[in-house]
């Protein structure tokens, strides 16, 4: 697998690169963490009880396999806020009122004209771009936006995934937006762009599978 790009933690040093692993993977456990991060157990555990004593981790028994039970650890609501999120009570407040006023429809079409707004801007830098470039542009997009995005290649597939939303609880009460953010993709990679993970639904990521295909897909409204 190639990974093709980065995300940076809030925290620095192997504080932060542990927040950073347990947004990605939670719950993982000290052995699974020292691993990633090519360290002693002992100074992940320094790390972790200082994490926890700031509240923003916290630990649960987890039966893996057939051994003991393990602790398993994983951010908390704290922790969770350490991550960008953008204006989601205002914005809330927005969408209620188009909702309320014009019905979910009107949400649909707001979502597609910031989306639209989006791919205008970046449209034309993007003239004469191979496909990896057009990924990489998108996935700086998301990264600006506060989404922790990367994208990967696996087999005949790019996968890119955001492991922080930056708009959750927009999303999981209008999933319209996550809906018209999958068109944006579609329109701005020309080719086929598939929802394989989605935060809303207890995922760690919103990933999203992309064909290398040249063939330019229906849009969701289309395949609904």
């Amino acid at each position: 697998m190639e990974t093709a790009s980065t995300v940076a933690p809030p925290l620095k040093g192997l504080r932060g690169q542990i927040l950073l692993e347990l947004k990605r993977s939670q719950p993982l456990t000290v052995k699974e963490l020292a691993e990633r991060h090519r360290v002693t157990p002992n100074a992940v555990r320094r790390h972790l009880k200082e994490l926890e004593a700031d509240q923003v981790i916290e630990y649960g028994r987890e039966q893996r396999g057939r051994g003991a039970p393990t602790f398993a650890y994983r951010l908390t609501d704290a922790g969770e806020a350490l991550f960008p999120k953008r204006y989601a009570e205002q914005l809330t407040h927005v969408l209620n009122y188009l909702a309320q006023r014009s019905g979910r429809e009107e949400v649909r079409r707001f979502f597609d004209e910031q989306f639209r707004n989006q791919a205008e801007s970046l449209l034309p830098q993007l003239r004469g771009s191979t496909f990896p470039e057009r990924v990489q542009a998108v996935v700086e997009l998301l990264q600006r936006q506060g989404f922790m995005a990367e994208w990967s290649i696996e087999g005949g597939t790019v996968r890119i995934a955001e492991h922080n939303c930056a708009v959750q609880a927009i999303a999981e009460k209008y999933p319209e937006l996550c809906d018209a953010e999958a068109d944006f993709l579609r329109g701005i990679l020309e080719t086929d762009v598939r929802r394989a993970a989605h935060i809303p639904q207890g995922c760690n990521a919103c990933e999203y599978a992309v064909s290398v295909g040249g063939a330019k897909p229906p849009t969701s409204a289309e395949q609904r």
